[in-house]
Parts: structure tokens; sequence; C-alpha cells
């Protein structure tokens, strides 16, 4: 086996495994001279699902990348602050990024399967990125296991060798939640999973965001506010304004924020008198 290659321990349930805190600490994030984030704390609740709400353009987006490292991809970004994982800093200079984003999943508002991979070579895609060792077996076991927790299996299991690229919007997007839970996340960051997809198929990935939230941490961004309310346990509400950065003008329980929020202008917001 060399250095880089790992070996898979078996997957744990999420009986077994501690569910994971995230916590955020005074993040300010830059794009060039333009500052859009401005000393962002929040702490996302071990095996909750935190919604992150607001208008475009508040910083909501960028706030997800920075926590699993995709911010420092744009050649222009830049970041202070902290994310920490159970306590530890992920930017810390002493961690590798592969852990960072093998901890800290990401699924994306567009489904991006691999057009050429099948199904099954999807699933497991993330085990070859990160050089990960499997028998077949166990490969097989892993693959039916993320393929039931994405609520795909019983629709995909008798074509498995079938492309990625052929499955319709929505079965493509439980795919790559299937495939960023092969590598047993230990978060799982997803920004606007449902906007591109009807009404029935948003309906199964949030049954299955709900199901996901005894293994795994889920913070979702969302412009829909109906989803914010029926999927989060958290919410935080993002502003920008005039030109200012996004800051966080309120976060806590969802059923508090929308029933009874502290400042007018979240009751405003998620009443939809903007945005």
């Amino acid at each position: 086996m060399t250095a880089d290659t790992t070996v898979l321990p078996p997957v744990p349930s999420g009986s077994e495994r501690p569910l994971a805190e995230l916590e955020a600490r005074d993040i300010t994030a830059w794009f060039g001279d333009r500052k859009v984030l401005d000393r962002v704390s929040l702490t996302m609740k071990a095996g909750g699902i935190t919604a992150l709400i607001g208008p475009s353009g508040c910083g909501k987006s960028t706030f997800l990348r920075i926590l699993n490292r995709m911010h420092e991809l744009v050649p222009s970004a830049q970041l202070a602050g902290e994310v920490l994982l159970d306590g530890e800093d992920i930017y810390d200079p002493a961690k590798r990024l592969i852990d960072a984003r093998r901890a800290i999943g990401m699924v994306f508002q567009k489904p991006n399967p691999f057009p050429a991979m099948s199904i099954r070579e999807n699933v497991l895609a993330g085990l070859r990125l990160t050089g990960t060792k499997m028998s077949k077996s166990d490969q097989d076991a892993l693959v039916e296991s993320c393929l039931r927790k994405g609520g795909l299996w019983n629709e995909v299991k008798d074509r498995l060798d079938a492309p990625g690229g052929g499955l319709s919007g929505g079965q493509q997007q439980r795919l790559c939640i299937a495939r960023s839970l092969a590598v047993t996340p230990r978060v799982l960051l997803m920004d606007e999973p449902c906007s591109a997809l009807d009404p029935t198929s948003t309906r199964v990935i949030e049954e299955t965001m709900l199901e996901l939230a005894r293994e795994v941490t889920i913070v979702i961004v969302t412009h829909n506010m109906q989803q914010a309310a029926r999927v989060s346990t958290e919410c935080a509400f993002f502003l920008a304004s005039q030109g200012t950065p996004g800051v966080i003008v309120e976060h806590g329980d969802t059923r508090a924020m929308f029933e009874s929020p502290q400042d007018q202008r979240t009751s405003d917001y998620v009443q939809g008198r903007f945005g």
C-alpha cells in the first residue's frame, strides 16, 4: 500500500458515530478588494439541519463554500476567521485539504453526476479521489447503502451500470447525495439542491434530508421559505444592503424565527415583503 492510499474501515451507523458540530467564528471574506461577509459567526448544531436564508447576493453561498474550504479555489478570494469541526479549525495549516473535503461534503444547486460514469461508478468516485481501497463486496454494500440513504436504490438497483447522466434531474441530484455520502462525511452542505427540480423531486429530496439528519449534520442554502420551515431545525438570516457586506441579522430555532422573529427585517423577509 502506498503512502497516500488508505483502507476505509467499516462504515459506522449513525448510532455508532458521534454527530458533528460545525462552528464558524468571525468569518470575513473578500473577492479581491470587495468584502462580501463581515464577521459572521454561527454554530451549526450536531445532527440538526441549519437553513441559511436571505436575498440573493447576501453571501449565503460564499459562506457555505467557506465551510469546506471551497472559497480558496477562487484566485482572488481571501478569508479571515475560523471554521471549527468538533472544535478543530479546518483551516489550520497542519490540516489537509482533502481531510476537510472528506469530512464536510457538498451537494450543488445543479446536479453534477459524472456523465461518462455509470450509476455505480458515480457513487464510488469519491473513493478513487481519496485513494481509498475497498474489496468488491464492500464496494457493492457501500453502493447499496448510499443509494438507499439517497432515496434512489429502489429506482436504479436493476441498472447500476447505466450512465448516471441518463437519470432524471431529481434522480441525478439524489445520486450526487449518494456520492457525497460514500466517503462518510460528518457534515453535508447543500447549496439550493432543489431549485432546479419539480415539486415531486423536491419532496423526495426533503424527505431524504430529514432521514440523513440522523447520521450527518446538514447545512442548506435555500430561497424557498416553505422549504426552510419544513426541513430545518435552525435558521440563519443573511442580509447585505446598500453595498455593505453580508451579515447575519438573526439566527435561532426555525419555528421561532418564522413565528416570532426578533428583528423586523427578518419578519419582513420570511413573510415575503422583500427578497
